[in-house]
């Protein structure tokens, strides 16, 4: 049975693990297998790693830490950063990765992705939309870790990732990130009306009384965090931290213990 997952986002930055706010300032929060391995004792639903530097320096993946965590890692884990080819998507999947996740090159190179899903299935083929509102209205996806316009819509350009045959999306929000005050929860809402594939949230969430929110909205749905995930208390301590396993029933069954 399909149940809503609870995933920590780990971002990293010349080779360790950061937290943006709005994509920028990136704070070191320490290393990225440490991370894991704390995950792994949490038993974490899923794990997600964005390599947010590779596509900006147009550089190929990091084969061997994406090696290592994988090797280190004890829940499905979906890594992120650099993928333009059918040839790094094999080569990472080999490496222990279950699911791949494109950005750019779904922007730049669409074509890709049925070539990519033949390889390693249509169910390990992610796209991230990073999406950020536009000044009167509505909304845009950016690409090159938010730096660039591309001109497209989010709505539209999901519904036409799913015809192409793309197994999830993720929606993150570059107004939200980091900022910690909840989800956009209109944005969540235009685009899960309009796709049928798995989808995951990212950007906002400052509580598990958030992630509950959009659970008890759209039930069957990803909900992924950062920030909530390596920092603790008004002073943002770094603490890796997950729900229990009381406090992750209670939210996925629509019941928060306060």
């Amino acid at each position: 049975m399909l149940r809503p997952r609870i995933i920590p986002c780990l971002l990293v930055h010349d080779r360790g693990l950061v937290k943006t706010v709005k994509f920028g300032n990136p704070k070191y929060v320490g290393d990225p297998i440490n991370a894991v391995r704390i995950f792994n004792e949490k038993e974490v639903d899923e794990l997600m790693v964005l390599d947010i530097d590779a596509s900006v320096e147009r550089r190929e993946p990091d084969y061997r830490m994406i090696q290592n965590l994988a090797a280190e890692c004890r829940m499905p884990l979906c890594y992120g950063g650099g993928v333009k080819t059918v040839e790094q998507a094999r080569r990472i999947f080999g490496l222990g990765v279950e699911k791949i996740a494109i950005s750019s090159a779904a922007v730049e190179n669409i074509d890709i992705i049925p070539k990519i899903a033949e390889v390693v299935g249509t169910q390990s083929v992610i796209v991230v939309l990073d999406v950020k509102k536009k000044l009167l209205s509505g909304y845009e996806v950016y690409i090159k870790n938010g730096k660039k316009k591309t001109g497209l819509d989010p709505i539209k350009f999901a519904k036409e990732l799913q015809d192409l045959g793309v197994g999830e999306i993720v929606v993150n929000s570059i107004d939200n990130d980091g900022m910690m005050s909840g989800y956009d929860l209109k944005l969540i809402d235009k685009i899960r009306q309009n796709i049928t594939i798995p989808m995951t949230v990212l950007g906002g969430a400052g509580s598990l009384d958030d992630i509950e929110q959009v659970i008890d909205i759209h039930k069957i749905i990803g909900v992924s965090a950062g920030s909530l995930f390596v920092f603790k208390g008004v002073y943002k301590a770094v603490l890796i931290n997950y729900p229990d396993k009381a406090e992750k029933e209670a939210i996925v069954t629509g019941f928060y213990l306060k």
